[in-house]
């Protein structure tokens, strides 16, 4: 069976109280229940601020 790598950026808006990891962790729970994906995992969190710009890529 093929198997093909996806890589995924995702921005989140959350409260100052929130843990943007342990957000980005729940998202790879959900992909790996919701949609049988073999692997998700977290490979870096980048804090930013609302006046710093988006990345281009």
């Amino acid at each position: 069976m093929p198997r093909t790598d996806v890589y995924l950026k995702v921005e989140l808006s959350h409260g100052s109280g929130e843990d943007a990891g342990a957000l980005a962790a729940e998202l790879c729970r959900m992909l790996r229940k919701q949609y049988a994906v073999r692997a998700a995992e977290v490979q870096s969190v980048h804090a930013r601020t609302e006046d710093q710009p988006k990345s281009s890529r």
